[in-house]
């Protein structure tokens, strides 16, 4: 086995790089995996222009992760050699107040794998087995990368208490949206509406259901939602872009009384919001981080094919192409939702 592997760093803003770094060797209770599937997000686009407010550059990149298992160190019990499995990157303490209570999604050291010098674009990558689980026998590997972000469109979907029969609006056709679009529809929520600014985007989002695919460009999004609700608007909303505008449209296409999940990164500190509007009409705002205990369900939902994931995959790179994908996924002309980088060996 070689002693080195190339691992994807951002250098600088705009500038992705391939760098050596020593094979990783699995301790007691860690799993090996060869790379074979990394999908790109949101997140790493921030951290390709050097925006990431929790990841200075130089950092390592990718997180999305999917791969076999090629050595297991002594302690392993779950996962054997030859399976095939996706990677839950999180790093928790297991020892602080919300750790001891299960929620290790709010850790008070919660960190992630490529934050700490190990990036999922890479040729191998090491994990503890507790953050490793199992593919379902017909998934492939550019879907158990997507578990990662279906998992986090789940956690959303539990803190937004969506129930059946509830109207939903989701701002942003990126994967997260059309993630949270599916599963919205599948916790019985009657209407979705899905809001972007990319006709192709919206295509996709009317052949997995939604109700009405919103085009804000010209920014009358809002006055649709409420249109096609007596006036009302509804009851659950999200926000899946990280952007001010669509932050503030997304709580004025509330109804009185209805609750806003934050799942969109922002690059700004600070975001000006309209505060009255939470008093006199009882709204409410809440905020999505990560995953907590999702990963098992997103599992669940691949393995019974409730979800189209392989659709989102739109365009496919090898790892020493990972420069051209990343200026891709910052093309916002470009028609891509999902950009894999798939790891040959």
């Amino acid at each position: 086995m070689t002693d080195t592997i190339p691992m994807a760093h951002v250098v600088a803003p705009g500038r992705v790089e391939l760098l050596p770094r020593p094979m990783p060797e699995p301790g007691f209770a860690d799993v090996l995996i060869q790379v074979r599937a990394v999908t790109l997000c949101g997140s790493d686009l921030h951290i390709f222009k050097g925006k990431h407010p929790a990841a200075a550059l130089p950092v390592s990149v990718g997180h999305e992760i999917a791969g076999e298992v090629i050595a297991v160190g002594e302690g392993v019990t779950r996962v054997r050699i030859g399976d095939r499995v996706a990677i839950e990157p999180v790093i928790a303490c297991g020892a602080c107040h919300f750790c001891q209570r299960g929620q290790y999604h709010l850790c008070t050291d919660i960190s992630f794998q490529y934050r700490r010098g190990q990036g999922g674009l890479s040729t191998h990558f090491c994990a503890p087995e507790r953050w490793v689980h199992r593919l379902p026998e017909r998934a492939n590997y550019a879907e158990g990368a997507l578990l990662e972000p279906l998992s986090v469109a789940l956690h959303a979907l539990k803190v937004s208490g969506l129930k059946l029969g509830q109207s939903c609006a989701i701002f942003g056709a990126g994967a997260i949206g059309l993630l949270l679009l599916q599963a919205a529809r599948l916790a019985g929520a009657e209407p979705v509406f899905i809001v972007d600014l990319r006709p192709f985007r919206l295509a996709q989002a009317m052949e997995l259901g939604a109700a009405a695919a919103l085009d804000n460009r010209e920014g009358k999004a809002v006055e649709q939602i409420l249109d096609m609700t007596a006036g009302l608007g509804v009851e659950v909303a999200f926000e899946a872009v990280g952007l001010p505008v669509t932050l503030q449209q997304t709580l004025q296409s509330l109804r009185k009384g209805g609750k806003a999940t934050l799942v969109g990164l922002f690059e700004q500190a600070e975001v000006l919001l309209p505060a009255n509007i939470f008093v006199q009409r009882e709204i409410s705002l809440a905020g999505s981080q990560g995953y907590n205990w999702n990963f098992q369900e997103a599992v669940l939902m691949l393995a019974a094919r409730r979800v189209d994931l392989q659709r989102l995959v739109t365009h496919r790179f090898s790892l020493e192409n990972v420069q051209d994908a990343f200026e891709l996924l910052a093309d916002s002309s470009a028609e891509a939702v999902k950009i894999l980088v798939e790891v040959d060996h």
